[in-house]
């Protein structure tokens, strides 16, 4: 499971093309998201995703779901981003690990799916936006923030992949009949936002990375002390290229989870049988 922007690219997708289109520098943009949100004391999320209407509006350019689609064009991803996700499953497989990627991410969905790896994913958990008749974006319909990632987590945990289905999801489910384990979940992000998905996959059993960008030392400290804190396993420069850190890292988890499979099997077999 991976969180995006920052994550798997370096930076905030909106800050590609979509913020440069409105003639405003980002760090512009972000801080009027941050006025407004501490002013009208609204979710962080729910205000940018306000303010990227309310500018394209005002600049007379509404935006449709292929504006937003083609905008995950011009994303640019860390180094070894593109070839990581076959690599990897073709290592699960040799490993007798099946290996499925998701992504939960409080960017835009559309966007997502525009770039070159969006069809890597089982799923894009992100937030998105209802459109009317016209095809014009004019609310948000799925809201991802820093807290509610962690529903998703769940949903992959039960397999109830649908956003829309509640019921399954709510509805109690023993251990053993869970799609996939928390002890078999691999979480990467990259910062405190990341905090909630991090510390609820490590205390399950499972394993969470936090990876940083090369040559930032504050995002290298930042990792270092969700290591410090017990909410992260393993830090990481987001170089995502074969026989980095964090290629060794995700197939030395991968090994130790093959290894553990098989002890439980083995431990399973040797239980004596009910008379």
């Amino acid at each position: 499971m991976y969180d995006f922007d920052k994550t798997l690219s370096p930076k905030d997708m909106q800050e590609f093309s979509f913020i440069p289109s409105l003639g405003i520098e980002p760090a512009q943009f972000w801080s009027e998201v941050t006025a407004l949100a501490e002013s009208q004391k609204m979710d962080g999320i729910l205000t940018y995703m306000y303010m990227m209407l309310n500018k394209a509006n005002l600049t007379g350019q509404p935006i449709r779901r292929s504006d937003f689609v083609a905008l995950g064009k011009n994303v640019k991803l860390y180094p070894g981003v593109e070839k990581w996700f076959r690599r990897i499953n073709e290592y699960g497989r040799q490993h007798n690990i099946e290996i499925e990627h998701f992504i939960i991410s409080s960017g835009l969905t559309e966007i997502i799916e525009g770039t070159t790896i969006a069809g890597e994913f089982k799923k894009i958990y992100a937030c998105k936006y209802c459109y009317n008749a016209s095809g014009v974006a004019v609310w948000p319909a799925t809201v991802v923030n820093y807290t509610t990632k962690t529903q998703y987590i769940f949903r992959i945990n039960k397999g109830v992949l649908d956003e829309n289905n509640d019921n399954d999801l709510n509805r109690y489910t023993p251990d053993q009949l869970r799609d996939i384990p928390f002890t078999n979940m691999i979480y990467i992000g990259d910062g405190l936002t990341d905090v909630p998905c991090m510390k609820l996959v490590t205390v399950n059993g499972g394993k969470s990375i936090a990876v940083y960008g090369k040559g930032s030392e504050k995002k290298k400290a930042t990792a270092q002390q969700l290591i410090a804190d017990h909410r992260a396993d393993f830090i990481a420069p987001a170089d995502y290229s074969e026989n980095r850190e964090l290629d060794k890292i995700v197939k030395s988890i991968i090994d130790y989870t093959e290894a553990r499979i098989q002890m439980e099997r083995l431990m399973k077999k040797e239980q004596p049988k009910e008379k």
